[in-house]
């Protein structure tokens, strides 16, 4: 009997913990159904202070928390806490920290509707947490899709920074591209909060000016598949894409997006 396939999803958003989206919908829904097509899972997402714990039966996995990241010369403590969709047999991983997540009521926008200016901090944080979060956990994802601009920097992660590692060494990277553009930029010096051993400084380059398409290219430029999230993307996305030659998976209805991310994993993982 072969071993199931494992997929890790790193997501932005999964309702019910964060307002209803096409985005957060399908961050709940994918990983249920891919787990019944067979494959084994995990989630990850950020634990947003708008998430109210109580009601959504949030808990600390005190044997994954503990851990210190250093992000700009400053140590973020990591606190891990999980939740569990009993009817789909499901738990997520919510990465959580006070000053980043716990004490802020919102997600990546203040009440007053500005972009939160430490989202560039916010965003290497989540994306480290992720990672040394499943090293404890010893779990080798096979594929590792990535959805919501925030977890744009994952591929550079893998596929640079944790090449050599033997829990990612072979995974394959999809990242889906949604419909989730922002205004400006991520504050300057982004480059080198996001530089780990093994990614040089040319593959820093879209990091120095953050900007959402930026963001967004490097994050084709080190995925092995791209998905479309949306029917509408922003169209510099769109076009460099195109130019890319990376596999794509074209907007699926939400009739029979799972059957086909499935299908696109499997052929991800036989290229």
């Amino acid at each position: 009997m072969t071993n199931k396939h494992r997929v890790l999803f790193v997501h932005q958003e999964i309702f019910p913990y964060v307002p209803e989206t096409p985005m957060s919908v399908i961050g709940r829904n994918l990983p249920q159904l891919i787990q019944e097509l067979g494959k084994e899972i995990r989630i990850f997402m950020p634990r947003y202070g708008n998430i109210n714990e109580r009601r959504n039966q949030l808990h600390e996995v005190i044997r994954l928390s503990g851990m210190n990241l250093i992000i700009n010369d400053t140590d973020h403590p990591l606190i891990i806490k999980v939740a569990s969709i009993q009817k789909a047999r499901m738990q997520i991983y919510f990465i959580d920290n006070d000053d980043f997540f716990t004490k802020r009521k919102y997600m990546l926008y203040d009440h007053g509707g500005h972009f939160c200016e430490d989202n560039d901090d916010r965003t290497v944080f989540f994306n480290r947490g992720v990672i040394e979060t499943v090293r404890k956990l010893n779990w080798s994802p096979d594929v590792i899709h990535c959805s919501g601009w925030m977890t744009a920097i994952m591929p550079i992660f893998i596929k640079r920074g944790f090449k050599d590692n033997p829990l990612f060494n072979e995974s394959k990277v999809v990242f889906t591209i949604n419909d989730d553009d922002f205004k400006g930029s991520l504050k300057s010096g982004f480059d080198k909060k996001v530089k780990l051993p093994g990614i040089t400084v040319k593959d820093l380059k879209y990091y120095k000016e953050p900007t959402y398409v930026n963001l967004i290219k490097a994050a084709i430029d080190y995925s092995d598949g791209i998905i479309l999230g949306s029917e509408k993307i922003n169209p510099e996305v769109a076009e460099y894409l195109k130019s890319s030659g990376k596999p794509m998976l074209e907007y699926q209805g939400p009739e029979n997006y799972a059957a086909a991310y499935n299908a696109f994993y499997d052929t991800i993982l036989s290229n």
